[in-house]
């Protein structure tokens, strides 16, 4: 696969296999909280900036699919135990489950489908994103 661009990223993927509620315990549906999350390094953290749009993908057996959506909100940066961005993410009332998003054209192509094993971050491109956010839409 070639480098990512700029202009290939409509959204970054940030992968857990811990849902939601377990990663900010309290976290109520609705509410934006303010989290960092762990990226490997690589060239896609040049890519990051902040309010860019981002999602919480959560994978496994247990509800996989899209947990939360909001946005970067600073540089990743370097810290003792690897590289992080922080984020402010908005839960939601329900997933948008990967069932789902398998069902639309435009998201089969997504990273997260094609490499679920592969590090954070992740992306989707524009088509992709307008997927999960017309799923989103639907749901008010």
């Amino acid at each position: 696969m070639r480098r990512l661009a700029p202009g290939d990223v409509a959204c970054w993927v940030l992968k857990s296999t811990r849902p939601s509620e377990a990663l900010e315990p309290g976290w109520p549906a609705g509410a934006a909280r303010d989290l960092t999350r762990c990226v490997r390094r690589s060239y896609r953290l040049d890519l990051v900036r902040p309010g860019q749009p981002c999602l919480l993908w959560v994978s496994g057996r247990t509800a996989p699919g899209v947990h939360a959506v909001g946005e970067v909100t600073g540089e990743p940066e370097d810290r003792a135990d690897g590289p992080v961005v922080a984020v402010r993410l908005t839960r939601l009332a329900e997933p948008v489950p990967r069932a789902e998003l398998l069902a639309d054209p435009a998201f089969l192509t997504a990273e997260v489908l094609r490499m679920p094993a592969g590090s954070n971050p992740s992306w989707l491109s524009e088509a992709a994103f307008a997927a999960v956010l017309a799923r989103l839409a639907d749901r008010g």
